[in-house]
Formats: structure tokens, C-alpha cells, sequence
């Protein structure tokens, strides 16, 4: 099967590896029909997730049919179409049953990480029974796919931990697609004011679209961001709740100006170096901090407002080509140059979201 593989820092390409066996009675081998590329994977690539090492099958999220499974598995059987959880969950240790688990002692955040991923045409699932969700009929699964990752870690991570509430005020800085996604479910507990931060105006753009009150390119701010908040917001002490969604360390600094007395910083980022925590201020402030690696045991509860109509993503989904075109999707995702980074027509494609990027097992045609 053809498998993208991590080859390094800044390097990925598209390889043949054998199609993943079970290694026990709770697995599942998944045959792809669609995937996306996650910042987390960008981050793999940039070399900030040491632990992923080269040669290992990139990918953490997906929709796909059953094509084996082990015989313990309960709650599925061969033909059924599913949808990947992006951490894999064992349902039974300390941290699983706390609907913790990204901590799980037996799994977590593997997929495409510590073991083979879902940018494959196969992809073998361990707790299956845990670990995937039947796709629900009738739903665009372009925008259901972004249920295995990203609209989880937005709701959970930014919002969840944020502490988002009927009337209060939410900043997030960074509109790529994780802040989008926390803006979106944010909208769920009706904040007064939802603003958003980048430097990017087309992602200013869908967030403004998917339902921001203000958005701002950091690069066209004059002064500090406190006294544009003050002057254009009339928001003088800040936000009630500041989101973290860029993953470096003048971001979060950016969170520690936002941040209102008795606020709330929820980091949904992904850091590859260390920021400077300035106590020395936040502490007199009452400030409360938070980050966390999903644990998407929410995905229930998003796949039934998604099915009841209450959750509209599709703005996020943008691009489509052929999942034989992998690297050619990461160049375009942020430009990296991987091997053998130019389109190709298979029968798999891929589906680009910029700000988020899907590939698509379907056959379509490429950009």
C-alpha cells in the first residue's frame, strides 16, 4: 500500500509498506477513503514532536470501511463506514474512564505519532471499540471529517478549559484552523463578543464568516493590542477568556496582554520551544491557565448537533486532490517541499482546507 511517512525535519514522502495486520482481538484495520492533514503533523515535520521518528505513517484522523476486525470487537463488523477518533482510547484505565484520554496508559495520541497513521491507504486501529464512531447517514463527510480532530480540540481544549460562558467575552489568537474551530463551538455558549487575531487576512475573512463579532490583522494594529482593545472593543481590562492558537512564544505572550483580571488563557497550541510565563504580572491579576492535548470524548456530542444542523464547519474545507498526492498537499498546507511533491492521479484524492486540509480517499479530480 502506499503510505506517507515523517523522513526527517521538513521532510515527508510517499512510500510502499505492507497493510498493517491486527495484533489483537480489539483492533480493527481500516481501508481510508478520507483524511486531513493536522497542524500537529506540520509540527512533526518542523521537528517539534521528537518522539514521532522517521519512517513512521503520518495522520491521526480519517473516514474509512472496516475491512477486518479482531474478535473481540463488539460495536463493529466488516463494511461499516467509520470515523477515526485522533486519540486512541482503551475505555478502561484511570485517565479513559476521567474522559481523559490523551492520558490513557495503554494508548493516547499514537496514530501517526508512535505508530503507523491514517495518511495510508490502511490504517490499523487498536480499541476499535473506543476508538471509532459509525458515520452518521446523510452529512457532508467532507466537514464530518474534521469531527476526528480539530472541532474536538477547539471545544474541549479552548473552550471547555476556557471556561466560555452565556455573556462573556472570548479573544483567540491565531485563525488558522484549530482557533476557527474553537470559535465556532465557543458560539455554542453565546459569548458576548468573539474576536479574533492572525496576520492572515483571508483567515480573518472565514473567521468573520463562521460568525466572529471583530477580527484584526496583528500587522495593521498601531500601538499595543491593549490600547486597540481599549479604543475599538471597549474592552479596557481585557477578555474573559484568551485562546492560544498558534503554538509560539509571541502568541502567548500576545494571550498575557488580552487576558482580563480573573480571565482565562486556554492553550490549544502546539509549542516547539518555551514561552516566558510573566508571573510576575498574572499572578496580582487572579489569571488561570490551561492547555491539554485532546481527549475527543466529545465527538458524540458534536456529531449530534452536526446531524441536527446546529453546527455548520464546511468554510474550513477548501481544496480537493488525489491522496497519492500527499506531499504535494503538505507543500500547499505550508510549505514545505516534501519528495515526490507534485499531483498525481490515483484512485484516492485529497481534499486541502486552508486554513485545514483534508485528503480525500474518493475519486475526484485533483487541483
Amino acid at each position: 500500500m502506499k503510505a506517507l511517512i515523517y523522513n526527517g525535519v521538513g521532510k515527508c514522502k510517499l512510500v510502499d509498506k505492507e497493510i498493517p495486520r491486527l495484533s489483537g482481538g480489539l483492533d480493527a484495520l481500516v481501508k481510508m477513503q478520507r483524511t486531513t492533514i493536522c497542524g500537529s503533523d506540520l509540527h512533526i515535520l518542523k521537528g517539534d514532536v521528537p518522539t514521532c521518528t522517521p519512517g513512521r505513517t503520518l495522520g491521526h484522523e480519517g473516514i474509512g470501511v472496516i475491512e477486518e476486525i479482531g474478535q473481540e470487537v463488539k460495536n463493529f463488523k466488516k463494511g461499516d463506514r467509520v470515523l477515526i477518533r485522533c486519540i486512541t482510547c482503551c475505555g478502561t484505565c484511570q485517565f479513559c474512564k476521567k474522559s481523559m484520554a490523551d492520558c490513557c496508559v495503554k494508548a493516547g495520541w499514537i496514530l501517526g505519532h508512535t505508530v503507523d497513521g491514517s495518511q495510508a491507504e490502511y490504517v490499523r486501529i487498536k480499541y476499535a471499540d473506543t476508538s471509532l464512531y459509525h458515520v452518521p447517514n446523510n452529512v457532508d463527510e467532507r466537514t464530518l471529517l474534521l469531527f476526528s480532530d480539530i472541532l474536538p480540540t477547539g471545544l474541549e481544549v479552548g473552550v471547555l478549559r476556557g471556561k466560555v460562558q452565556p455573556g462573556c467575552t472570548v479573544a483567540i489568537v491565531g485563525a488558522g484552523p484549530v482557533g476557527l474551530a474553537a470559535g465556532l463551538t465557543a458560539q455554542l455558549y453565546a459569548p458576548r463578543k468573539l474576536v479574533f487575531f492572525d496576520m492572515d487576512d483571508y483567515r480573518l475573512s472565514v473567521a468573520k464568516k463562521m460568525g466572529a463579532t471583530h477580527v484584526y490583522n496583528v500587522k495593521d494594529i498601531k500601538g499595543t493590542v491593549r490600547d486597540l482593545v481599549a479604543e475599538h472593543i471597549d474592552e479596557a481590562d481585557g477578555f474573559d477568556v484568551v485562546m492560544e492558537a498558534v503554538g509560539i512564544p509571541a502568541t502567548f505572550n500576545m494571550c498575557e496582554d488580552l487576558v482580563a483580571k480573573g480571565g482565562h488563557i486556554a492553550n490549544m497550541g502546539v509549542h516547539g520551544k518555551s514561552v516566558d510565563l510573566h508571573i510576575e504580572r498574572l499572578w496580582a491579576r487572579s489569571t488561570t491557565i490551561s492547555m491539554a492535548l485532546v481527549s475527543a470524548h466529545t465527538i458524540p456530542t458534536l456529531l449530534n448537533l452536526f446531524a441536527a444542523g446546529k453546527i455548520d464547519a464546511s468554510a474550513m474545507v477548501t481544496h480537493g486532490m488525489h491522496a497519492h498526492s500527499y506531499p504535494f498537499a503538505y507543500t500547499i498546507s505550508r510549505g514545505y517541499v516534501c519528495a515526490d511533491s507534485s499531483p498525481t492521479q490515483t484512485s484516492s484524492s485529497v481534499t486541502l482546507r486552508k486554513p485545514t486540509t483534508i485528503l480525500d480517499g474518493r475519486p475526484r479530480q485533483s487541483l
